[in-house]
């Protein structure tokens, strides 16, 4: 008796790699391979230049870039920073690791981003900051949260691992406010397997972010020939990411329109063959607004209930298809509960949290791979 062979999988994610960043990995390894080196200033200057930011430091991780952020902005002991709860552990990480507290906040049904209504009834005397997340590279009511930092005295560190490429109102994402994270993680649009950047549009912020990131010296400066020898001026840490790291990031960089360009037009493929099915079915697509270009880093479905989600998953799942769920919500977590999240309401996150399920998205999907997940979505019955 022959056993039923099991459907091809179809990945959620991959990243795209070729002999160009196994060359570029070479030259480096002929070079200076430290941070801060001459690939990584490239890559650096690069960025700012197309993100018309006064400045971009290469990290080791977004999860860094955004500890950097919060120590050069003087967030510390005593703060309260508002930050989602539907997002990754390291937005509320790196608010702990400088010593304030994180503080949850409730996301807007749109955009799954935060809603300024939810924000402004969470502030306190001790806010210092906010932390929005710009979740699958789409921006949420930033003028909204921008007015509100406007009105209270408080700085605003923008989460937007998800967002290179993306844009508001023409502005690229992580340039809005005092600071931007960016990831370049194995699972994001371009990567060089764990990499982050701080983007800054401050001189002085930058200049106190530099000398953090070089654990506390002014090394840079006296590399710049701005100083006749460096030393430790500050207290600081490890952040500088490897030119050997650079050099992958490079090369992607040179790749990531074509990257984009394939990622919206799998995107494009979802909605035209899910469009009429998931109107039948109550389930939504991301929304599309006009004053938003969003990175296509994820493609989400929202479903009706919990159950119709979970049976969606399993169901995906013995096709072959690897779907996934995404955040379990910060504040439900018992890391979330300890740091005082466990009592608060935030009906959105919850339900976002239940329903959402994510579809692969990456450059090397195939055209007959989009159709397989589009035919076992459909048959999944919503």
């Amino acid at each position: 008796m022959s056993k039923t062979s099991a459907p091809p999988r179809v990945a959620f994610t991959a990243p795209s790699f070729d002999e160009r960043e196994v060359e570029a990995v070479r030259a480096a390894l002929r070079g200076r391979v430290a941070g801060d080196g001459p690939i990584g200033r490239r890559v650096e200057q690069r960025l700012a230049a197309e993100l018309h930011a006064h400045r971009v430091l290469l990290t080791t991780s977004c999860t860094h870039a955004m500890e950097l952020a919060l120590l050069a902005l003087g967030i510390g002991p005593g703060d309260e920073v508002v930050c989602p709860s539907f997002t990754f552990v390291s937005t509320a990480n790196a608010v702990l690791r400088v010593g304030a507290r994180p503080v949850f906040a409730d996301i807007e049904d749109a955009t799954l981003g935060l809603d300024p209504a939810d924000v402004e009834r969470r502030l306190t005397p001790r806010t210092a900051a906010l932390v929005p997340v710009h979740y699958a590279g789409v921006a949420p009511d930033m003028e909204g949260l921008l007015d509100i930092a406007q009105r209270h005295a408080l700085r605003v560190v923008e989460d937007a691992a998800q967002g290179i490429g993306a844009r508001w109102r023409g502005r690229a994402l992580g340039t809005l406010g005092d600071a931007g994270c960016l990831s370049f993680h194995e699972t994001k649009n371009v990567t060089c397997g764990e990499g982050g950047a701080l983007v800054l549009g401050d001189g002085e912020l930058a200049q106190r972010a530099e000398i953090i990131r070089e654990k506390g010296t002014n090394r840079a400066a006296f590399f710049r020939g701005e100083v006749d020898k460096y030393t430790w001026v500050a207290e600081g840490s490890s952040y500088v990411l490897s030119d050997v790291l650079a050099a992958i990031l490079e090369v992607q960089l040179d790749k990531r329109r074509a990257f984009e360009g394939r990622r919206a037009a799998v995107a494009g493929m979802y909605r035209d063959g899910l469009g009429d099915w998931a109107a039948a079915h109550g389930v939504r697509l991301p929304a599309l607004t006009p004053d938003r270009e969003p990175s296509h880093h994820i493609f989400y479905l929202l479903y009706p209930d919990a159950e119709k989600r979970d049976e969606a998953l399993a169901s995906l799942g013995a096709d072959g298809i690897q779907a996934v769920f995404h955040y379990v919500p910060l504040h439900s977590a018992p890391q979330g509960r300890r740091v005082g999240g466990g009592d608060a309401h935030l009906p959105v996150t919850d339900r976002v949290g239940a329903t959402l399920l994510r579809l692969p998205l990456h450059p090397l999907l195939r055209d007959d791979e989009v159709a397989r997940v589009i035919d076992a979505v459909r048959r999944t019955g919503g």
